[in-house]
């Protein structure tokens, strides 16, 4: 029970995001998110380790936040970049055609990339990842959440029927399908 409970502090710890970045969305918005961020169960087994956003051959990609171009060029035959952040985040692109060099400045939104054909998808896509040292994290978590809203309750009396977080007591639907608002770039 002890090593169950020391791992799972362990994975928490990994996967906690440094202070926040004022960020933007790599692609205009809404994000269609073609393929979620599955993250393998030990460092070496198969997973998905980042999130597929569909998008057309072509379209500009921007820096999610400030920083400074760690890659760009080719890895595996395939057009890669890497942004170094200030809080020690790393997020990549692929497969993309760099507009930047390695070591170079960016800010927030400035277009870094452009999509390129060659993803692992079925349509065209980006494959966004996102790192922490050798760890990867959801690239979506670097994105804001919607603000939660409240339903208004429709019975005059304000009474719950109901136990708490039952149909009708003010659940959310919940975000659609596929789609990731985030925050305006």
């Amino acid at each position: 029970m002890t090593t169950l409970l020391l791992s799972l502090l362990l994975v928490l710890a990994q996967t906690a995001l440094p202070a926040a970045l004022p960020v933007v969305r790599p692609l205009p918005a809404p994000l269609s998110v073609a393929r979620w961020w599955d993250p393998p169960p030990t460092p070496y087994a198969a997973g998905h380790r980042g999130v597929d956003l569909a998008a057309p051959v072509g379209a500009e990609l921007r820096a999610v936040a400030a920083g400074r171009v760690h890659h760009a060029g080719p890895v595996a035959g395939r057009g890669v970049l890497s942004l170094a952040l200030p809080n020690g985040l790393r997020t990549t692109y692929e497969p993309v055609r760099p507009l930047v060099t390695e070591g170079e400045e960016v800010s927030a939104g400035q277009v870094v990339a452009v999509l390129t054909e060659g993803s692992h998808c079925p349509a065209p896509c980006l494959h966004w990842g996102l790192l922490s040292g050798e760890v990867y994290l959801n690239p979506l978590a670097l994105l804001a959440r919607p603000t939660p809203r409240l339903l208004p309750d429709p019975r005059p009396d304000g009474a719950v029927s109901g136990p708490v977080g039952a149909a009708g007591a003010g659940l959310s639907p919940g975000r659609p399908a596929g789609r990731w608002p985030g925050p305006s770039p």
